[in-house]
């Protein structure tokens, strides 16, 4: 990713902290619109990008967590921190219908707190967190250790914070998704840097029934969490495999401006070649959409097409005639 320009790797970044948004929410359930956590993504980053919505006070919210979380790995966690990251969760003070405690600990009515997977009225109950009277107690040592200098692996001290924090279950609601931040953050301290180029929430919705069972079964168990921590890192390595295909759409969109820009396409042509390496472009190309979308008549339209045919960035389409199209080149073309 260092090989890349400033462009490209904010880019990849934006696409991965989306990801990274939309599946921490949806392992408990909620469903987020991609787009509108990519437009709140981009403007509280500065990225220009095509398409932005409007977002709603959840995602703003959630939004808001994770880029605190990540892009301000370096500050302390604090009581005062986490307490702002509820707020932001739950702007509304309810979790859909029903009011809860916000930007405090949970409260004895909350009794039994209990980590549970399913749909409503078939739960599965994975465990039960420590009393609402211990809470506090145990949110102080945690936190404590947080800011702690130790000699642990900060990758280890991620999975650690995650366990803890999501065990003592601090909160009314939102306790996964705060873990969930908790432990990027980490992960972003380890790495000196606030982008992020792997999603781990990604990797967790995706083995999400282990997830679910490696909890269970360290609540169930002895303080021993050796067997937590294989998971764990084994859960973050996927995640880093998988990084590529995510980001290989980015990669491949470097490596073709590199061979463009070897021998430079007008503005047209660039501006053409930009919108259709967007992730929202729709369909092939033809003269008459290039025509419309380049604001130039049909013939310069076609000279350009031509053009980029001859130089390997269009390929043809099999048809002709007025059902003539054109695609752009892919990484499986490229011969990359």
């Amino acid at each position: 990713m260092e090989s890349l320009g400033f462009d490209l790797r904010k880019e990849a970044s934006l696409r991965t902290l989306t990801n990274d948004v939309v599946k921490s929410s949806a392992i408990e359930g909620h469903d987020l619109n991609p787009e509108e956590v990519r437009s709140s993504i981009a403007r509280r980053l500065g990225i220009d990008v095509a398409g932005l919505v409007p977002a709603s006070r959840d995602v703003e919210g959630i939004v808001e967590m994770m880029l605190d979380a990540t892009q301000n790995f370096d500050k302390p966690l604090t009581q005062e921190r986490l307490f702002d990251w509820h707020a932001a969760l739950f702007p509304t003070g309810r979790s859909g219908m029903r009011r809860i405690t916000v930007a405090d600990w949970r409260r004895v009515e909350n009794d039994p707190m209990q980590v549970v997977s399913g749909p409503i009225g078939r739960e599965k109950v994975h465990f039960q967190a420590p009393g609402s009277e211990m809470v506090e107690q145990e949110m102080t040592a945690f936190l404590s250790w947080f800011e702690r200098q130790t000699d642990v692996d900060p990758v280890l001290k991620a999975g650690i914070s995650h366990l803890w924090f999501v065990t003592i279950h601090p909160f009314e609601d939102g306790n996964g998704r705060i873990a969930r931040a908790i432990t990027d953050m980490t992960l972003a301290q380890a790495e000196g840097i606030p982008d992020r180029f792997y999603s781990l929430s990604n990797q967790i919705e995706a083995e999400r029934k282990h997830y679910y069972e490696n909890l269970e079964r360290q609540q169930r168990s002895s303080p021993e969490i050796t067997h937590w921590l294989d998971w764990f890192l084994d859960c973050l390595g996927h995640a880093i495999t998988n990084a590529e295909e995510v980001l290989s759409s980015v990669l491949f969109k470097a490596r073709l401006w590199e061979r463009i820009n070897q021998n430079p396409v007008n503005e047209r042509q660039r501006e053409i070649i930009n919108r259709m390496l967007e992730h929202d472009f729709v369909g092939y190309m033809n003269t008459s959409k290039y025509a419309k979308m380049a604001k130039t008549s049909k013939d310069t339209a076609l000279r350009d097409i031509q053009d980029l045919v001859q130089r390997g960035i269009f390929l043809q389409n099999p048809g002709g005639g007025r059902s003539t199209s054109y695609r752009l080149v892919d990484k499986n073309d490229d011969g990359d």
